[in-house]
Formats: structure tokens, sequence, C-alpha cells
């Protein structure tokens, strides 16, 4: 969150009381919506652990998901180098836009918010019917097999590259990419996992 630093720094006057604020969903990286927010709307904001802008349509402050219940429960807030603008990472309960979509800005889509998209696709194939997709059925036939997959998944990969087949390597890591995001499913991980002890060993 802001510090108090941060938050003595913020230019209010530059912004007549009003400070843009950008909303991203802090897992897939998609922009959600845009909004403004003044002293008070931002101080609710912090205090809550919901994004509450000040709604100049309403002229009054206004909860993300005060009449829905699809919350925007904040996990971290950061100035811009103007300190006149703030981007907002939450995790949304529920979708952002008025009209059903995630975002505001649908389809609008970068290529890590489709992986995030395709990782909660599978996720709810969890507890599928085996007959009504691949997905759900490779579920059903167990962790055995599941890996099994990743692995043959693997070496066709490997194999494509060595004779620079790149249409083969493309299709091939488009499989092994699908079954270990199945496999992690299925052992209860997900890509922010991965990532995670990715960037810890980074450091």
């Amino acid at each position: 969150m802001l510090t108090e630093e941060q938050l003595a720094r913020l230019d209010w006057v530059k912004t007549d009381g009003m400070i843009p604020v950008i909303v991203q969903h802090s897992v897939s990286g998609e922009v959600l919506m845009h909004g403004y927010m003044n002293q008070d709307a931002l101080q609710k904001t912090l205090s809550d652990g919901k994004v509450t802008f000040f709604s100049r349509t309403k002229n009054r402050l206004w909860t993300k998901g005060e009449t829905s219940s699809h919350f925007l429960n904040v996990v971290s807030i950061t100035p811009d180098c103007d300190n006149d603008t703030l981007l907002v990472l939450v995790n949304p309960i529920g979708p952002t836009c008025h009209l059903g979509t995630s975002s505001c800005f649908s389809p609008a889509a970068a290529d890590w918010t489709f992986l995030y998209q395709l990782e909660q696709l599978l996720a709810s194939r969890k507890s599928a019917d085996p007959a009504s997709s691949y997905t759900a059925k490779l579920y059903a036939s167990g962790t055995k097999r599941i890996a099994q997959k990743v692995g043959e998944e693997g070496v066709e990969t490997a194999l494509a590259a060595t004779v620079n087949d790149r249409a083969e390597l493309t299709n091939e890591a488009s499989d092994l990419i699908y079954h270990l995001l199945v496999l992690l499913q299925d052992q209860d991980l997900d890509l922010s996992a991965i990532i995670e002890n990715l960037r810890a060993r980074h450091k």
C-alpha cells in the first residue's frame, strides 16, 4: 500500500483534487477500468481494502461492487513518477464491467491475459463431466496420466526443435504448455506460484 511519504507527495493541486486511477488485475495484468479518487475516496480504499472512487455522475463516493458485490480487492497502490496518477492492482470478484465482461476495455487483451484466462478455464473443468471435454476427461484419468502426457509432449517438443521444424515446434510447445497447465491445476498449483518461485530465484 501507499506509505505515508507517498501519500504526502500526491499532487492533489495539479489534479484539482481528483487523481486518475488505473485499475489492473494483479495476476493477469489486464487493465480493468479507469476512474478518479479524491482524498476521501483514497482513504476509504486504504481503510476498507476495496476500490472506492469519487463518482462524478453520482457526485459521491462509490465503492465498485456496492450493488453487484463485484468488488475490487486491493493488492497494491503505486503512484506514477509525477505523483498525479495511481496504479491500483486488484483481485476482482466477478466481472468488472457493468456489461458483464472482465474489463471495461474488452476485448483487448495482452498475451499473458489470455494465458491467465486459459488457466481459469482449465481450472473450471476440474469437476466437469469427463464426457464434456478432453480437459475434463484428462482430469478424470488421474495425475499419472496427466504427468505422462506432459512427458510425451516435452519429448515431442524437443524433437521438433532438433529438426528445425518451426511449425511443428509451435504446435508441440502449445501442447506441452496446455498439458503442463492441466498438471499444475491437478496439483492445486498455478502459474502465479511458478512465477513467484522464478522471481525468488532471480534475486
